[in-house]
């Protein structure tokens, strides 16, 4: 049986947490935080407060990361440097450079995996996607809408003043909120040729990170984006995923695929799984990807989503921010 721990006990580790115990091949035998009041949250676990204590302490095949933005690094760079299978939680790193420094670390420690939650590739509505695209039926792609219309009040950010500050979070609304959108287009429209962005704070909530961002995004394949992310809407809005094709138009938007017929009718193709008692934004795919990712441990497979797959949407925030800062349109590189 795999033993497994979790590192930080905040609130997508209650995503987390259960999806590990329901594997009946996985233990969870640690976990760790500095709130010491925690120490029950699972009673058949050890408690640590320090994760260099726990890996020295626990053998362990899997740590799940679940820490502030600023903290993924450092931690799995630990946990590697043990030989320590990593669940990362998103985002890879705080801006490129530290991306990439993660992406160098999966390098150099090749007998050790490092899977990235980006868990909405699993979504039942984008799985089929990527199958029509593959298909070629609709000929090539021309267009690629992503929208993330959300609230978030300004206590969210006086609770944890981590989200608001620059230097810890690498950003607001596009590496919080937005960065499964950003990452599905880029995916979907493959190798992009420049970025046009601009970031904003329209909520007057005295941070430090962008609270809207909007982009264009032109790729290589000829086909163009557009990028929307606010959390300045009234309420949280279902996030919108729409390809537009030579011959057809594809949404996903409220856990539904759904494909635009000849007569201009929405027809339901595919419904997302859903996961009662949770947000309805964080999906039902955590738990997907994370037995995903155990069965590639068990049986040393690949096919996870690796910190260079997770690169390329910290790269796109870059290019946005570096575009609002110069008001020119950021060419990408490779």
């Amino acid at each position: 049986m795999l033993k497994a721990a979790v590192i930080g006990l905040g609130d997508i580790s209650h995503i987390h947490i259960p999806a590990i115990q329901s594997n009946p091949n996985v233990e969870l035998t640690a976990i760790c935080d500095l709130d010491e009041s925690l120490k029950g949250r699972v009673p058949d676990a050890r408690f640590y407060t320090d994760f260099q204590v726990m890996l020295e302490k626990e053998q362990l095949d899997c740590v799940h990361i679940c820490l502030p933005h600023y903290l993924h690094y450092p931690a799995t760079k630990a946990c590697v440097e043990k030989g320590v299978n990593v669940f990362l939680e998103k985002p890879l790193g705080l801006n490129t450079e530290e991306a990439q420094q993660l992406v160098n670390l999966e390098e150099k420690y090749k007998d050790v995996k490092i899977c990235v939650c980006l868990q909405n590739r699993y979504n039942e509505s984008f799985e089929m996607l990527q199958e029509i695209i593959k298909s070629g039926e609709y000929g090539r792609i021309t267009g690629i809408k992503g929208l993330v219309t959300w609230y978030r009040a300004k206590e969210y950010y006086d609770i944890k003043p981590w989200r608001g500050k620059m230097d810890l979070a690498g950003g607001g609304v596009m590496i919080n909120q937005a960065l499964h959108t950003i990452d599905l287009m880029q995916l979907v429209g493959g190798e992009i040729d420049s970025i046009k962005g601009s970031i904003d704070q329209l909520l007057d909530y005295g941070i430090e990170v962008e609270d809207t961002a909007t982009a264009q995004i032109k790729f290589k394949n000829g086909a163009v984006g557009l990028f929307f992310a606010t959390n300045a809407n009234s309420v949280n809005s279902s996030v919108e995923l729409q390809v537009v094709f030579e011959k057809g138009k594809f949404t996903i938007k409220d856990s539904f695929l759904k494909k635009v017929d000849e007569e201009g009718r929405k027809v339901e193709l595919v419904e997302d799984a859903r996961m009662p008692g949770s947000k309805f934004y964080y999906g039902a795919s955590h738990g997907k990807l994370i037995n995903h990712f155990y069965s590639c441990i068990e049986n040393n497979l690949t096919d996870y989503v690796h910190a260079k797959d997770a690169l390329p949407s910290i790269q796109i925030i870059d290019a946005i921010r570096k575009s609002s800062e110069t008001k020119q349109a950021v060419t990408m590189e490779g």
